[in-house]
């Protein structure tokens, strides 16, 4: 309660101040409590997506807004680029992906917001990442081995959001050549990552790697030797309390073997998560189970299965 009456009071101390004279000061603080570690336990933790597929855009303007007063905000970059690439996976990209085939024209209109929304997300992130390294970014764009070299620890988040922003929006259309032909600069972003907490976000690194391994074909560096080696990790380091392993298993590695069996082990296992068990992840796993559900409801679009006598 106290946090929220002082969230209150900067708010109105911004009122106060008005339009273009914005304080910087009273700017930063709005901004410091919006991306402190903790403030997104307010999304994750809830228990109703819907409501927070309609706070996040107005969330995202919000920071949006704030970043115009003070653009040089690490944190606050930070918070918004990854705000965009969850809103564009959980709530643009992944209900796209469940419209039927007579709404083609509405999916392609979807998935090209999706990727709009990552790659926004996507250089916010990268501009975090230039402020603390100068000429970073213009080291990832030329391919230098080297452009990792300085980075640390404290990183880490950039480092993750970027990638999987990057990553995202290739997801999102895969056919897209330019994407396509800097697919490496993502992928070593997140291997400097995992170089640094392969553990890090309770396995959301090996999460990534599931499906980056699953999807992409041999001549990419895809595995599914590799995929399944992710997700057994992804699955030790979240204690088994998340159902996003097992939904990104079934889907790039279960439907392109033609598993049906383990496809549906795998979503089973999802659906049995108990949300309770990890409040500040009962988000991302209402969601997760959700698209189990549909998967599972919608098998025979992915498999070819014997009709029962």
């Amino acid at each position: 309660m106290r946090a929220c009456l002082s969230f209150l009071a900067a708010c109105l101390g911004l009122l106060a101040v008005g339009g273009c004279s914005l304080n910087r000061l009273a700017v930063n603080a709005v901004a410091g409590m919006l991306s402190s570690p903790g403030s997104g336990t307010v999304f994750t933790g809830e228990e109703d997506p819907q409501l927070v597929a309609d706070a996040l855009p107005f969330a995202m303007k919000l920071y949006e807004s704030l970043l115009a007063q003070t653009p040089e905000n690490e944190e606050l970059l930070l918070a918004t680029g990854s705000m965009f690439a969850m809103y564009a996976n959980a709530f643009v990209q992944t209900p796209a992906g469940m419209l039927p085939e007579t709404e083609f024209a509405q999916r392609q209109e979807s998935l090209a917001r999706a990727k709009r929304l990552y790659l926004r997300g996507r250089d916010y992130c990268l501009k975090a990442l230039e402020l603390r390294h100068p000429g970073l970014r213009a080291r990832v764009e030329a391919n230098d081995p080297a452009a990792m070299a300085g980075t640390d620890a404290e990183d880490l988040p950039y480092l993750y959001w970027a990638a999987a922003s990057w990553m995202g929006a290739f997801s999102a259309e895969p056919f897209d050549m330019e994407l396509l032909l800097t697919l490496q600069r993502p992928l070593g972003l997140m291997a400097r990552a995992y170089e640094l907490e392969e553990g890090y976000g309770k396995g959301s690194i090996h999460e990534f790697y599931i499906s980056v391994y699953g999807s992409l074909p041999a001549s990419l560096g895809g595995s599914q030797e590799k995929a399944r080696y992710h997700f057994a990790k992804a699955v030790e380091y979240a204690a088994g309390l998340t159902a996003g392993p097992y939904v990104a298993l079934a889907t790039s590695v279960s439907i392109p073997a033609q598993n049906a069996a383990e496809f549906r082990d795998l979503l089973g296992r999802a659906l049995a998560v108990d949300l309770d068990a990890s409040p500040e992840n009962r988000l991302v796993n209402l969601l997760s189970q959700r698209k189990a559900r549909w998967l599972l409801e919608h098998i025979e679009d992915y498999f070819l299965l014997e009709e029962a006598p």
